[in-house]
């Protein structure tokens, strides 16, 4: 059987498995001599002449991306039946991209950070949003769960937050550096609709993210230094160091620390005196987010 044949054999066995009703259509339930939806009834429902859904059903003809798409709708394809039309189509390149499940932390990850109470940490996920966080990196930063979901972001909060923006002293350099690492997550998911948004907004909100984005440069550095003016303990020179989770997920752990008996170490351990409760977690819903150093009151 040629692949337009088996197409076709495909579109018949689907609309056979469908109801009138299922798909929004009167159900007159007379003159059926088979089950399922007739032809004329899919080419309706797909916007399509009824000669050509006949010649797409008997293989005479190669279906176009759009009517692939306006198909999938019609015959009420899931995920998977979606992928096996374009594949049968020969369109695999035109397929509509899975929709990827929201990211959630590693409970490793997790439990890690409720049990650094005197170390601010992150869990990073893809394009660098924040999965997770622990309450002394709510109390270098800022108060993650009271911003939208979509602004848990480390680039978009080191680009666009005015407070986060100016507690770096070396901004210039920490911002180029988180940029380069999110150019290395475009570079393994070109075609990621999300990362795409994320960069055009920023391009449109910050010429200078503009200008370095067109430079393609790159980083995969998994440590450094950073230093800080929090409004609450003054300046800080913490060292910052970031581990892959090891499933492959892509997921980080990003820790900041300070060599004990500094003014950094003892600068955290205020904070982290200041902010002994439960770990914030990152299920709230969107908000005004707090200063860097505004803490929640006990």
């Amino acid at each position: 059987m040629n692949p337009h044949a088996r197409l076709g054999a495909f579109l018949r066995a689907r609309r056979a498995q469908l109801t009138p009703r299922e798909c929004g259509l009167p159900d007159t339930g007379s003159g059926r001599r088979v089950a399922g939806l007739r032809r004329e009834e899919v080419a309706r429902l797909a916007a399509i002449s009824v000669d050509y859904y006949t010649r797409l059903e008997q293989g005479r003809v190669r279906a176009s991306a759009p009517v692939l798409a306006t198909l999938t709708r019609a015959l009420r394809l899931d995920e998977d039946q979606q992928s096996y039309l374009y594949e049968l189509a020969g369109r695999g390149d035109d397929r509509p991209r899975r929709r990827r499940p929201a990211e959630r932390p590693r409970p490793a990850m997790r439990r890690l950070l409720d049990q650094l109470t005197h170390t601010p940490a992150l869990v990073l996920g893809e394009r660098l949003d924040i999965l997770a966080w622990n309450q002394a990196a709510v109390a270098l930063y800022t108060d993650f769960s009271t911003l939208p979901p979509d602004r848990r972001n480390y680039v978009d909060l080191l680009f666009t937050d005015p407070a986060v923006r100016g507690m770096h002293r070396d901004w210039e350099h920490d911002a180029r550096d988180a940029l380069a690492a999110l150019r290395m997550e475009a570079a393994a998911d070109p075609d990621d609709p999300h990362l795409a948004r994320l960069v055009g907004e920023l391009i449109s909100r910050d010429p200078d993210f503009g200008t370095w984005w067109a430079e393609h440069r790159v980083v995969t550095a998994t440590y450094g230094t950073k230093r800080y003016r929090h409004p609450l303990v003054g300046d800080l020179t913490l060292d910052c160091d970031t581990w892959a989770g090891p499933d492959g997920s892509g997921q980080r752990l990003m820790v900041l620390t300070a060599e004990p008996g500094t003014p950094s170490h003892d600068a955290l351990r205020i904070l982290g005196s200041w902010t002994a409760r439960p770990p914030a977690r990152n299920t709230a819903k969107g908000g005004t987010p707090r200063q860097p150093g505004h803490l929640p009151r006990q």
